[in-house]
């Protein structure tokens, strides 16, 4: 009698499934139970799909799969459907995958069985729809909080606090390859120290974890007898954690095994082919995290590898003056960019000598700009050490970015021309005389004793690599003792949504509320200002919010023991506006918004910047020469004074005239008639200045004592 003629005795159908083609063969008594008729009969999927319910079949889907990942029985029970959606039948499928290559084919029974009464289970029920909508649910909140993990720590403590559904494990241990040995990366449920001999082992060790990843396929041990008959070197050692079941699954990424996850039960469990699912779905998910986390980790070393190699060390202390410095990188991706800072003693000059401040940001935040970067803070501390002037320094180092970016790959994803921002500052540290030369980046501030911020103007040219024939001016200023300058990248402005204006009132708040004592925890506090503290698992307002590369580099000099009285010092701020530099009028305006910040009087602050206006314009109008700007706060005799002097270089003195209605000039003298408290033309021994005085009324805030 044949094989397929005892099975129709007993009611059991034969039928196989071709993963390759497509194909379901069923022989009749298969296709009887299918409700078709009773012959032999060959269906595409989406013929069989049709018989049975939806449901089920999502279910038998993944049995499958289990089955063929671990070579084991995938057994089921299917609800069969008729052509108008009822259920005729329950059928229990058992089958064996037979793995050919990259396909595989499903050779399988059918037996139709009873329905399950209310209140039955056993290792082969059906789930239930609550139990279903747990596991989903698990499962999902599983994949969300291990693809938030951003370190193997995190994963390992994201494991650690899995509960699934119906049978939580109290003992995990992940296990990762090292070269032939097995090692412990991470445990639970176990004291230091408990895991004992398992904490390392090489692979061809008589226990699960080793099998486990020499075969690529997960064992089951629901008893402890189990354990016992298959791995009798290593039970005596397992059986002092008093478990009763364990479940060692592969972890595998991309078709190789990087390692094993146990999962240890004090309660016994059957391993029912729906509890095997759920491990080896959440050890799949487990390998992915681990080794999305092993790839952040390293990528995290090479940055901070970079960073070491491409930062500079500031050094020990330079007498007379302190340096802080911050870099921070931009919150995804290699976390190392185009923006930069250094430090550099110049050749040369007296007393406490030179040093040159550089700070810088190349476009892009890609591997091409962190080189680009490298390339470019060499090339300047090159041209910086031969003694160059800051305008010569720039001009030299942009020729240097452009002869680069003619040679580079426009085709190339991270290829074509770069362009860089640069500011070079020349400091003198005995003289405090700080001579600057800016290609479009940010202007640097001035944090001024009494705790008044000014950001000083600058003349600049164009980005670095744009023309290599473009100028840099030079600007020169006076930092004053106990005065901080600071310059920065534009990251530490725009992060958080800003503009250069509001992030620039943004950073202006944090300097003024400083007392200048502390430069390092200056820094700190202008950088978490901007992104929240250093967190990488929060979420909501102390979220990263890094959305660009950020360097501050922060310069003070030292009152030497002289705080209190260079507090009450007089407050001053110099520039020149140039005749080529008309739009410079504006900057002069808000400098001098700026200086009277905490001015009582608010008439006084617009008449102020209405004359500086009006003397800076009659300049640049009616002389050949420059404007120089010089205003200073000052108390005197109990109250703060005002005093802004415009010098220029003609001789010609003005004079006050008497426009009509319609003249659209000559109301200058008489505006400071008007307005000022005193004012006044001195001749000079090459050209003039004319000035003015404001006095604040006496019940200002800002009054000194």
């Amino acid at each position: 009698m044949r094989t397929e003629d005892v099975l129709a005795a007993i009611a059991t159908g034969l039928w196989s499934w071709d993963n390759a083609s497509g194909i379901v063969s069923l022989d009749a008594e298969a296709a009887r139970l299918l409700g078709l008729p009773t012959a032999p009969v060959r269906l595409t999927e989406a013929q069989v799909r049709a018989r049975f319910h939806p449901v089920d079949w999502n279910e038998i889907d993944g049995v499958v799969n289990l089955a063929v990942a671990e070579g084991t029985l995938a057994e089921s029970r299917l609800r069969i459907m008729d052509e108008h959606g009822r259920v005729i039948r329950t059928v229990r499928s058992r089958s064996k995958p037979l793995v050919e290559g990259n396909d595989y084919r499903l050779v399988g029974t059918l037996q139709e069985v009873a329905d399950p009464q209310p209140g039955a289970s056993g290792p082969h029920t059906p789930i239930t729809g609550d139990w279903r909508r747990s596991r989903e649910a698990f499962l999902l909140d599983a994949g969300r909080a291990l693809a938030e993990a951003r370190s193997t720590a995190e994963v390992l403590r994201v494991a650690a606090s899995l509960s699934m559904p119906g049978f939580s494990p109290d003992g995990l241990a992940v296990f990762g390859m090292a070269g032939e040995w097995l090692t412990v990366i991470g445990h639970h449920g176990h004291g230091d120290g408990d895991e004992g001999p398992f904490t390392s082992m090489t692979l061809d060790t008589d226990y699960p974890a080793a099998e486990v990843v020499r075969t690529g396929r997960a064992i089951y041990l629901p008893t402890p007898a189990e354990y016992a008959r298959r791995y009798p070197m290593t039970w005596p050692l397992a059986q002092r954690f008093g478990r009763r079941s364990w479940a060692f699954v592969p972890l595998v990424v991309a078709g190789r095994t990087m390692g094993a996850w146990m999962a240890a039960f004090k309660h016994p469990v059957a391993f029912t082919p729906d509890e095997r699912s759920v491990l080896t779905t959440v050890a799949r998910m487990l390998a992915q995290a681990l080794a999305r986390a092993g790839v952040a980790e390293s990528e995290r070393e090479l940055s901070l590898g970079l960073q070491r190699a491409m930062m500079p060390v500031l050094g020990p202390g330079i007498p007379g003056v302190q340096v802080a410095a911050r870099y921070v990188p931009t919150g995804g991706g290699l976390q190392v960019g185009g923006d930069w800072y250094d430090m550099i003693r110049l050749p040369g000059g007296s007393g406490a000598g030179r040093i040159a401040l550089v700070i810088g940001d190349v476009q892009g935040h890609d591997v091409r700009a962190a080189g680009l970067m490298g390339q470019l803070r060499i090339a300047l501390r090159a041209y910086a050490s031969e003694g160059h002037r800051p305008d010569a320094v720039l001009s030299r180092a942009s020729r240097f970015l452009a002869g680069i970016n003619d040679g580079a790959d426009d085709e190339r994803p991270s290829g074509g021309a770069r362009f860089a921002t640069c500011l070079y500052l020349e400091v003198d540290l005995e003289t405090g005389t700080v001579d600057i030369a800016r290609a479009g980046h940010p202007d640097p501030a001035v944090r001024m004793t009494d705790g008044t911020v000014l950001l000083r103007p600058t003349a600049g040219g164009l980005p670095l690599g744009i023309d290599p024939d473009s100028d840099y001016p030079t600007t020169r200023l006076s930092l004053q003792p106990g005065e901080t300058l600071m310059i920065c990248t534009d990251g530490l402005l725009e992060t958080g949504g800003h503009d250069l204006d509001t992030g620039w009132d943004r950073i202006r708040r944090l300097l003024e509320a400083d007392d200048g004592e502390d430069l390092e925890a200056l820094a700190d506090r202008l950088v978490e200002a901007v992104h929240g503290p250093g967190s990488h698992h929060t979420t909501g307002p102390l979220a990263d919010r890094r959305e660009d590369d950020i360097a501050v580099l922060l310069l003070s000099r030292q009152a030497g023991g002289r705080g209190a009285a260079l507090r009450e010092a007089p407050r001053r701020t110099m520039m020149t506006v140039a005749q080529a530099e008309p739009e410079r009028i504006a900057a002069a305006r808000e400098q001098m918004r700026q200086l009277l910040h905490d001015w009582s009087d608010e008439d006084q602050v617009d008449s102020a910047v209405l004359m500086v206006s009006e003397m800076v314009t009659n300049v640049l109008v009616h002389t050949d020469g420059d404007a120089l700007l010089v205003a200073e706060v000052a108390c005197r005799e109990g109250a703060r004074r005002l005093r802004v002097e415009v010098a220029d270089a003609s001789d010609e003195l003005p004079h006050k005239r008497h426009p009509g209605e319609m003249a659209s000039s000559g109301r200058g003298l008489l505006l400071m008639e008007m307005l000022a408290h005193a004012w006044g033309v001195d001749p000079r021994g090459e050209g003039k200045a004319i000035w003015f005085e404001l006095a604040e009324p006496a019940s200002g805030d800002g009054c000194c004592v």
